[in-house]
């Protein structure tokens, strides 16, 4: 662990990495070339002081979370992700999962995407970030992959109409039958799958009929607490290895849907008044 030169490096990193290209608005007076110190902090979500203490090489050692939080918001590729997990003497993560390495490009686009709601998931339906609006439509982002607590928490159902859920099941199904084929025979979808099996009969029967369909875009109907049923197309764009994928939800035409949006897009998370 080095945490003086860790320090160095998070400072050269902030200095290049400009208010625009993480969707932040640039003032008039700014006095540095690239980020401030609190904006870093912001979208880490780490407190402001911790931050500096860790830019001055001082502090306790950053755990994995706040390190591929900062990873992400300074945009830092595949190589700089890793030094920094080095200098900061933790494990680089795998490749998998929710502290999987995010390209820099898709992040790019998700921060331009501030008037849609988009997130970065997955192959596995693990969130690896999300924006205001994804989280004000769908929820706080879990650790865990929506498609496995799709089969084994009843609640997650919530977020769409109950005359749904027999599709979506068919389809999260079909879907991870082809994610499985990307990943290594003992990896984490094949470990899902076995779980899966154990827990929960429907996907077991699913799964014996052995379709296989990614999937890319399709009308859904997500229920809001407050604002109720909206009807959205929901699209997906791919990293080239399939791994990852850029999922932005639009409003149908012809439906309510772009009006409740901008709404959400006023209220955010907060909830009206009874």
């Amino acid at each position: 662990m080095n945490l003086a030169e860790l320090g160095l490096f998070l400072q050269s990193r902030r200095a290049r990495v400009t208010p625009a290209e993480v969707g932040l608005t640039a003032g008039p007076r700014r006095r540095v070339p690239g980020l401030r110190r609190d904006e870093v902090a912001q979208i880490a979500g780490a407190s402001v002081d911790y931050y500096i203490e860790l830019e001055r090489g001082r502090g306790a050692q950053p755990s994995v979370q706040m390190l591929v939080a900062l990873a992400r918001a300074l945009r830092l590729d595949a190589d700089e992700r890793e030094h920094l997990f080095l200098l900061a003497g933790r494990s680089v993560p795998p490749s998998h999962g929710v502290s999987a390495h995010v390209p820099p490009a898709m992040l790019a686009l998700l921060d331009r995407l501030d008037g849609t709601p988009a997130r970065i998931i997955t192959d596995l339906h693990e969130t690896l970030v999300q924006n205001r609006l994804a989280t004000a439509l769908l929820g706080p982002a879990t650790r865990e992959s929506f498609l496995f607590q799709w089969f084994t928490d009843p609640t997650v159902r919530a977020v769409h109409p109950e005359d749904d859920h027999p599709h979506h099941s068919k389809v999260l199904v079909s879907d991870l039958r082809a994610a499985v084929a990307r990943h290594a025979p003992s990896g984490p979808a094949a470990a899902m799958v076995t779980r899966l099996r154990q827990a929960s009969e429907e996907f077991a029967v699913l799964w014996d009929t052995g379709d296989v369909a990614v999937r890319r875009g399709e009308l859904k109907r997500i229920v809001h607490s407050e604002l109720g049923v909206v009807d959205v197309h929901c699209q997906n764009l791919f990293s080239e290895d399939g791994h990852q994928r850029l999922q932005f939800f639009v409003p149908v035409p012809g439906t309510p849907a772009a009006q409740q949006l901008r709404l959400l897009d006023v209220i955010g998370v907060q909830q009206f008044s009874s």
